[in-house]
């Protein structure tokens, strides 16, 4: 993203936080996913939405009549707000509904106690992704659909993680807007450890640590990163 973009997705952000109580908020991950799914899909809409020659009231006023009675107030507000602000370009608009759907979902998990595990199980399904060529040609394949790349994560995943952890690796891998597919799951990871304003630090050893030499060094990692810093640990052969 550009600076417009990354400024307009810096505000919405700020905004989404600001409702994390509004009634219905445990399910604006899904609504807001769909609702990027469908202008990831109609490129014309997407652009008139994303068209900074309109005033913004006229565009807010189309996405609400669009979207009426078909998701929560707190949805429809989020991505009213969205179509609010200047974005450099059409699919920056779609991918900041991805990320305020993903910052949504890792809201919820902090709240039901869930978080720890869903950031360790995406930074995990990344690693295993890269250990995989076979797993990065088929998930990062523009040919192959958003459901089915969304079917080969659910599959990987089966029931071992998070609700948090399907929905958002089943929505991010399925549309990369031409990403890499690593640096898409990198995001994802950056944006788990932000909801806390910590830092996941990857941690290559020839023999697993002690708690207190991960305490250790999570702690002086914390103190030169100037933010809190969690420690996920590899087994390095």
């Amino acid at each position: 993203m550009l600076g417009s973009s990354r400024e307009s997705l810096a505000a919405c952000s700020a905004a989404l936080d600001a409702r994390r109580q509004a009634p219905g908020f445990d399910e604006l991950s899904a609504q807001v996913f769909a609702v990027a799914a469908l202008l990831d899909d109609n490129a014309q809409l997407r652009s008139t939405l994303a068209d900074s020659g309109q005033p913004a009231s006229v565009r807010e006023s189309l996405i609400r009549d669009i979207l009426a009675n078909q998701v929560s107030a707190v949805a429809l507000d989020t991505v009213a707000d969205v179509v609010d602000h200047r974005w450099s370009d059409d699919v920056d608009l779609v991918i900041a509904l991805e990320q305020l759907a993903a910052q949504a979902a890792f809201t919820v998990a902090e709240g039901n106690g869930t978080l720890d595990a869903t950031e360790e199980e995406i930074f995990r399904f990344g690693r295993a992704i890269d250990a995989s060529a076979e797993l990065q040609m088929a998930l990062g394949d523009p040919a192959r659909s958003a459901q089915t790349k969304a079917a080969i994560v659910r599959d990987l995943l089966s029931d071992r993680a998070t609700a948090a952890t399907r929905e958002v690796l089943e929505s991010t891998v399925g549309r990369l807007h031409g990403q890499r597919l690593d640096a898409a799951i990198d995001t994802l990871c950056e944006l788990a450890a932000r909801q806390r304003e910590r830092v996941v630090a990857e941690v290559r050893v020839a023999a697993p640590l002690t708690e207190e030499q991960s305490r250790r060094l999570a702690a002086a990692l914390s103190s030169l990163k100037g933010r809190t810093v969690r420690l996920l640990s590899l087994i390095h052969i």
